[in-house]
Parts: structure tokens; sequence; C-alpha cells
């Protein structure tokens, strides 16, 4: 028994002080938090429509624009960084594939870019 507690305790602890951070930081949130808000909290943010207002009303498709550029680019960076960290032990089949792959992902920058993507009115 006495083996057992040893090998358990510090899971016990790490659970005990995580319970315990997560109860603190829940009742601090509570104690602390605005009850009225300012306009400027509940105006629009990132998706350029009230919060409030009716979820099937119709909003500039840009958005759904620079989502994909971040996805685009996003996965650029995903794919980029394993590549660039075994690049010394690659093959040159490997490397032209990651050439090809920029290149499809630089001239789809360069179509939205000529679409007007990237510009805000």
């Amino acid at each position: 028994m006495d083996e057992l507690l040893r090998e358990y305790l510090p899971i016990l602890v790490f659970l005990a002080i995580a319970i315990g951070l997560g109860v603190v930081l829940l009742l601090a949130a509570a104690i602390v938090a605005v009850r009225n808000p300012d306009p400027e909290k509940v105006s629009a943010y990132e998706c350029g429509f009230n919060a409030f207002d009716d979820a099937r009303m119709k909003f500039d498709v840009r958005f759904y624009l620079v989502s994909i550029l971040f996805i685009i680019f996003d996965l650029e960076v995903a794919f980029l960084f394993p590549w660039a960290v075994a690049f010394g032990e690659i093959s040159m089949t490997a490397f032209w594939s990651m050439i090809v792959f920029l290149l499809i992902l630089t001239a789809g920058f360069a179509y939205e870019w000529k679409k007007g993507a990237m510009e805000w009115e």
C-alpha cells in the first residue's frame, strides 16, 4: 500500500492543483466579471455584423476569402515545417514536390490578389 501511494501521489497532487486552479479561475471570473458591458464590447468585432442580429442575414463574401487565405497559408506552414526540419535527408523528388506545391499555392495567391480579395473598402 505504501509503494502504491508513493507511485500515485504525484498524480493526485497534480490533479488537486489542476482542480484547485480551475475552481479559483472560475470563481475569479465570476467575481471580477463586468455585468454591464459598454456598447463597444458588444459591437461587431471580426464577423462584420452585430452579434445579436438575425443569424440568417447576408454578409460580405470577403470574410470567406480571408478565411480561405488563412487556411491556405496555415496549411503551407504545416507542410513546410517538417519538410524544412528534414531538409538535409530528403530526396530530390521530395524537394521538387515541395517546389510544385509552393508554386500552386503562389498561383492561388496571385489569383486571389488579382480578383481583389486583399482590398478592403
